[in-house]
């Protein structure tokens, strides 16, 4: 019996599900999305008449609405991917928001933006204190960060803007005074190359022009520093040890534990992180955007941070799509009003007559009539309107948002221990 069972081979590992392991969507996959995308935009233009859809003006506002979402869904995904919700994404971008006013006015805008990422760090340490070393559930520590963060800027805008040199710079309890400018960029030959051919309003070839014209234009030094923060971000949460180890936490804190992994330190490490993202997200509102503090001028962008990472799948790619969505909407109702967002509408009906066929071909006849219901009341309202009412086009971006995690939802996997609590000790 005993030489049996020596002679006898261990049962093999079991082989790993590619298809559910792999990260992510394939490259060739993405692009071919990207392209159907690019070409029913163009096809609506050229129906609509709506040049401004593809315009190097609504791209260039889109991408500067998009960075501050942007970066607070990245400031999101660091925190998740170690395993702690980050709810407070909105308080850190306020506590963001207020260091780059106050040190920014007295000073520099470099140090301003330097003081907004420390600020932001303050407040993911606080939430890490809370969460992880008190156990503190994720979400009220998230709720009351936000609130003391409300609270504390208000008290200090009184404190600092309402006497002095502040007062009488333009300060006031609600705003900072003025802040100076940061440098933007732009490559001169390329951008007036790109506007020259978008006027022309060819098919496919001028919607690409404006599309690489407003990426190319004005752009802030920020919004440099956000594109590069995201591919630091992939390479170092997906391609290196440390990454793993972190990933690790937002996965399975036991097992990692049990394998030498300091738990503790990478969680702090990551919600640390995440607080300097979202801080870095508000400098550039108080900075870039109106160049002044100014009190409520995150808007709820933390929160709609979180809704781009939810549809990003917690990955850095996704996450940016779904911020550039989300600035595009934002700036398509600020610059363009009813008659573009009414173009948009034409768009929205081709989407949900292709969600309802895809529906009907996996057999789900419910979801697919629904969608092709709703998708003629669409239709019935783009055909018999001109314009989409001003109440409607303020919230734009808040349906889109809704709408897009309505349509990915089924796709997602979040971390599987987020949200936990976890206590030293559990793996040993």
């Amino acid at each position: 019996m005993s030489a049996t069972m020596t002679d006898t081979p261990p049962p093999a590992a079991p082989k790993a599900d590619t298809e559910r392991t792999r990260s992510g969507r394939p490259l060739g996959q993405i692009l071919m999305i990207v392209a159907g995308a690019l070409l029913l935009v163009a096809a609506v233009r050229v129906i609509t008449g709506a040049n401004q859809l593809t315009s190097d003006g609504q791209v260039s506002a889109a991408l500067s609405l998009a960075v501050p979402i942007g970066l607070a869904g990245l400031a999101g995904l660091w925190s998740e991917r170690s395993g702690v919700v980050n709810i407070g994404l909105e308080g850190m971008m306020i506590l963001g928001t207020f260091g780059a006013g106050w040190i920014g006015w007295q000073s520099s805008p470099w140090l301003g933006l330097l003081c907004g990422v420390g600020f932001g760090v303050l407040g993911g340490l606080l939430h890490a204190v809370a969460t992880v070393t008190f156990g503190v559930d994720h979400i009220v520590s998230g709720v009351a960060i936000n609130l003391l963060a409300l609270g504390t800027t208000q008290y200090l805008a009184k404190l600092f803007f309402t006497n002095g040199k502040a007062a009488d710079a333009g300060g006031n309890p609600k705003q900072s005074p003025p802040v100076g400018s940061l440098p933007n960029f732009d490559i001169p030959g390329l951008s007036d190359a790109l506007q020259s051919v978008e006027k022309h309003h060819w098919f496919l070839i001028s919607d690409i022009a404006g599309i690489l014209g407003g990426v190319v234009t004005n752009l802030s030094v920020i919004t440099i520093l956000a594109f590069a923060l995201f591919i630091g971000s992939w390479w170092l949460l997906w391609r290196t040890p440390f990454g793993l180890r972190l990933r690790s936490c937002g996965e399975n804190p036991v097992a990692a534990e049990s394998l030498g992994v300091n738990v503790y330190k990478y969680k702090y490490a990551a919600v640390a992180v995440s607080g300097g993202l979202a801080g870095l997200g508000g400098a550039f509102l108080a900075l870039v955007t109106s160049h002044i503090y100014l009190e409520g001028q995150t808007g709820g962008r933390g929160y709609i941070g979180l809704a781009a990472m939810i549809f990003g799948n917690w990955r850095p790619g996704g996450l940016a799509m779904g911020a550039g969505l989300f600035g595009y909407s934002d700036a398509l109702q600020l610059r363009n009003g009813g008659q573009t967002v009414h173009a948009l509408l034409l768009l929205l009906v081709v989407l949900l007559v292709a969600m309802a066929g895809w529906k009907m071909y996996k057999k789900a006849h419910w979801q697919g009539g629904i969608s092709l219901f709703v998708g003629a009341l669409v239709l019935l309202w783009y055909l018999v309107t001109d314009e989409v009412p001003s109440d409607f086009v303020g919230a734009t971006p808040y349906v889109v948002t809704l709408l897009v995690l309505s349509l990915s939802a089924q796709r997602l996997r979040m971390p599987k221990a987020d949200g936990m609590r976890y206590r030293k000790g559990q793996g040993k």
